[in-house]
């Protein structure tokens, strides 16, 4: 045991301070992220002098170049994190990263020089994210993932919805001075939260707290077909979507009986993706992060065709889209927790196909002046209330069935599991939903129009929801429209 304790190491590796760390990691990218949106096509026309009839187009490609600089990055940055001997190392050095775009984007006079910084910012989401949501789970384990993601998501969503209310009000009285000096004080914070923060693991060779196990056999705390014993007990666990009995062949499924290949022994997570439900619960944050996107990249351009709204009132619309998503997200995690994945899917996404159909009516003029913006407010807020359901699923999921195979195969993922990895592979599919959002929301609205635009956006959440249905948590059992009815209820 090491002789000397780093100072304060007690309050440094608290869980919540911690936790605090991860969920300010996470704020101040996506922060950062949405706090140029409502300012982009301003920024774009006064300061680039790009046209009119373009700024859509630059718009949503400043915003595909984070998200897919992120897909490239977020593979690699979960292999590095799962070789370290500390998550906190590759954490800093994101901040690195981020750092240096939020310095290009302020003084940035050129295009190129924009996408450079909105790459870089990518770079560093990929590292927040990765390495962010496998400290969270060696933090509190696997039975609280879902509580603690949704809790977590809850928070972060002031930093991707309320980002573009600040950076608008920010532009509208103070200019690019005031949106960039906020970005550099709550980049200040993050950088100090990221130094002190001290790991469970670490802290343990010090004899300070305990490292939460990642599995705990037994007791309940994995998700679809296992043992679902550790779940608090109630009248609608003898009707559980899944079979509550371990059965010998799902055991001998996540079981590993060949020799991997040289591309597995160098990445083990990808063995984990013979089971549908890694791949299908990646696809559930591609679509999560698609919908984000969408709403990012379009809400300020409609606000300004369709109402003339400057980029301070742009910005305000997106209180709507936060305050449920605020209010709701830790209990939407908690359900999930409680119920399992596949009733916050599918109740998720269906719900979403109703309420992005009906965003055509303030577009179709039904109703005019004040009364159509309070008419947009409120179907944007029905959709705050779906993106807050639909917050936690996918992490819980493919987190799940990881869990299942390196409980199945001791030791084959090495010392610190494939956590990373696996994070980094649902970093992949999230930017690569935040890179194709923004880009098809962009081609839509301006092809088709944005009623349709949201028409194509609603049949995609429809697929999702009928997919999530069969293979999300396993496959469906008897008397689950009981359980969604009680759901419901």
């Amino acid at each position: 045991m090491p002789s000397k304790p780093p100072l304060l190491l007690s309050q440094r590796s608290n869980t919540l301070f911690n936790l605090t760390t991860v969920a300010i990691g996470l704020f101040t990218d996506l922060f950062l992220y949405g706090l140029i949106v409502p300012v982009l096509p301003f920024m774009l026309h006064n300061r680039l002098s790009i046209p009119s009839t373009e700024i859509q187009s630059y718009v949503s490609n400043l915003l595909a170049a984070y998200a897919g600089a992120s897909v490239i990055s977020s593979v690699p940055a979960g292999w590095i994190a799962d070789r370290s001997s500390s998550r906190q190392t590759p954490f800093l050095s994101g901040l690195a990263a981020l750092m240096a775009a939020t310095v290009m984007l302020a003084f940035g006079r050129s295009v190129a020089v924009l996408f450079v910084a909105r790459v870089l910012q990518g770079v560093s989401a990929a590292v927040v994210w990765t390495i962010g949501l496998a400290m969270v789970l060696d933090t509190v384990g696997p039975q609280n993932l879902g509580k603690v993601v949704g809790s977590i998501f809850s928070f972060i969503s002031v930093g991707e919805l309320m980002a573009p209310v600040i950076g608008g009000v920010l532009y509208e009285k103070t200019g690019y001075g005031g949106v960039f000096g906020v970005a550099a004080g709550v980049l200040g914070l993050d950088f100090v939260m990221r130094l002190l923060v001290v790991e469970k693991k670490t802290a343990a060779k010090y004899g300070v707290g305990v490292a939460p196990e990642r599995r705990d056999e037994g007791n309940g705390v994995e998700r679809g077909d296992d043992d679902d014993g550790g779940r608090e007990e109630g009248p609608v666990e003898t009707d559980s979507l899944l079979p509550n009995k371990k059965r010998q062949d799902d055991e001998d499924f996540y079981k590993i009986r060949h020799e991997p290949n040289r591309i597995i022994r160098a990445l083990p997570v990808l063995i984990c993706f013979r089971s549908p439900r890694l791949l299908v619960g990646l696809t559930l944050a591609f679509v999560q992060a698609a919908l984000l996107a969408m709403f990012d990249a379009t809400i300020p351009t409609e606000a300004q065709s369709l109402f003339g709204f400057t980029s301070l009132q742009a910005g305000l619309l997106f209180i709507a889209l936060d305050i449920p998503y605020l209010i709701l997200g830790p209990v939407a995690g908690w359900a999930v927790d409680r119920y399992g994945t596949k009733p916050a899917a599918v109740l998720g996404f269906g719900y979403l196909v109703p309420t992005l159909i009906l965003l055509r009516l303030p577009s179709d003029h039904l109703i005019s002046g004040k009364n159509n913006v309070v008419l947009y407010c409120a179907l944007l807020a029905l959709n705050g209330v779906g993106l807050a359901i639909i917050g936690s699923p996918s992490v819980v999921e493919a987190s799940d069935v990881v869990q299942k195979f390196e409980k199945a195969n001791p030791g084959f993922f090495g010392a610190n599991g494939p956590y990373a990895q696996l994070y980094g592979f649902n970093s992949l599919f999230f930017c690569a939903g935040l890179t194709v959002g923004p880009v098809v929301a962009g081609a839509l609205r301006d092809g088709v129009g944005y009623g349709n635009m949201n028409l194509v956006f609603a049949i995609v959440s429809a697929i999702t929801a009928t997919v999530s249905f069969f293979v999300v948590g396993g496959k469906p059992h008897n008397h689950i429209f009981q359980r969604l009815k009680g759901l419901i209820r």
